[in-house]
């Protein structure tokens, strides 16, 4: 009896402990959290304006810009690349000094930024050691691409100049055919000028992996990248772009593009902007927020002017337009978020749609993210770099293991610029 007893004691206790909660179990926030802090964040794809990088006016503070280091630290975005972008001019001497100038100045202000106004919390890397280490000292890093090759004009030596100057990736066209290849904009109306790379192009691809610069793919035209692929010895990189079959904008690949990229060994960097991720609710959306951005304008005695006309601006328009941009949007979005009739806007879900399906056709190893931030990118629940744990949260929440947000947010992006230099030190 007094066994039988004990047993049954023994049951119930067994019972209640089966019963209770496993407390030291983690949250799927915890989780998130916990890999957030632990992987290198990656962002392949941010604008910069020269007016934010001066001693009074710098990316140590707190700006309306999506990206500088009070932002990146609340979000735990731990690289952003820094773009030095020119926009499509004149094919003419006259057109590429002007565009090299303004080249000129931006590396120079990302490199005022890391060695005289915040040496201590951030530092430029060129090579993935150099992110390594900078990340285990606790400061921030920046990486250095280039968005249009024009201001090299037709002077390759520039490349190695670029590449001196602290450049790791660079695309040889934006928006316009450039004297290197053509443009993806040439679809709009189906006329090229070079059916894909110029001969100035081809050499420009041969000179890039000679010195260890990625090549990047994302505005070039479909057949410029396939030729790109054909010719380059090394991996190449689509810094921020997504998937053309879940958004049909010719900036986006389609399969047959991903699958030269897989077999190249190169990423395609997920981006997040709203028009390349769901085409229809941007549409939408942004007929909406027409009025409202208008409204926010003339309340602040301000120009507005739609993306769109962009192009068509004067010097001093794109200028003003690139300033206010940030401000205008937020605000708008404020008025936005208490209408309860405002259109669903796109976000990271629609970003980590692209995502799955990206890694579902050429696997894990192939796949990072972008943003696009402070040139047009930036979604509903990531507006902005303060926002950037809110995508590793949908990605747990999918189910992607540590190790597969470890690749997405940096890894395969580590690889393949490893990859495009040692490719380089055979060369030389």
């Amino acid at each position: 009896m007094r066994n039988f007893t004990l047993s049954c004691s023994i049951l119930l206790l067994f019972s209640c402990a089966e019963k209770q909660p496993n407390k030291t179990e983690e949250t799927l926030e915890e989780k998130a959290k916990r890999i957030h802090e632990k992987v290198i964040t990656i962002d392949t794809h941010d604008d910069i304006n020269v007016n934010n990088f001066t001693d009074s006016i710098n990316y140590t503070q707190r700006l309306e810009t999506q990206i500088n280091l009070p932002k990146m630290k609340e979000g735990g975005l731990d690289v952003a690349w820094l773009i030095v972008y020119t926009g499509q001019d004149t094919l003419s001497a006259q057109g590429y000094t002007k565009a090299s100038e303004n080249a000129i100045s931006k590396f120079d202000a990302i490199h005022r930024l890391c060695k005289d106004y915040a040496p201590d919390e951030i530092e430029l890397a060129l090579t993935s050691s150099d992110v390594r280490r900078i990340h285990a000292a606790g400061k921030k890093i920046a990486m250095i691409g280039v968005e249009n090759a024009y201001p090299i004009g037709d002077d390759l030596s520039k490349f190695q100049e670029y590449h001196d100057r602290g450049a790791r990736y660079i695309s040889l066209s934006h928006n316009g055919h450039s004297q290197f290849c053509d443009s993806n904009t040439g679809e709009k109306d189906s006329i090229w000028l070079h059916n894909g790379l110029s001969d100035l192009g081809k050499s420009a691809v041969k000179e890039m992996n000679r010195l260890g610069m990625m090549i990047d793919v994302s505005h070039p035209s479909k057949e410029s990248m396939i030729q790109m692929v054909e010719l380059s010895k090394a991996p190449i990189i689509a810094s921020h772009s997504s998937a053309r079959a879940l958004c049909d904008h010719s900036r986006n690949l389609d399969d047959e593009q991903l699958m030269l990229l897989k077999e190249n060994g190169g990423v395609v960097q997920t981006v997040a902007f709203s028009s390349y991720l769901n085409t229809e609710k941007h549409e939408v959306r942004a007929a909406y927020m027409k009025s409202k951005n208008q409204a926010v304008a003339d309340s602040l005695e301000v120009n507005w002017y739609e993306r769109s006309q962009f192009s068509g601006l004067t010097e001093a328009q794109q200028s003003e337009f690139i300033e206010n941009y940030p401000k205008i949007t937020r605000l708008a979005n404020a008025l936005a978020a208490k209408d309860p009739n405002a259109p669903v806007a796109v976000g990271v879900t629609d970003l980590v749609d692209h995502i799955d399906y990206m890694v579902k056709l050429i696997g894990i190893d192939h796949v990072g993210i972008s943003s696009d931030f402070d040139g047009g990118g930036g979604i509903e629940g990531w507006s902005d770099a303060s926002e950037t744990f809110n995508v590793t949260m949908e990605l747990v929440k999918r189910g992607y293991s540590e190790e597969d947000i470890a690749k997405l947010w940096g890894e395969n992006l580590l690889r393949v610029l490893d990859e495009v230099q040692a490719y380089s030190a055979t060369m030389n």
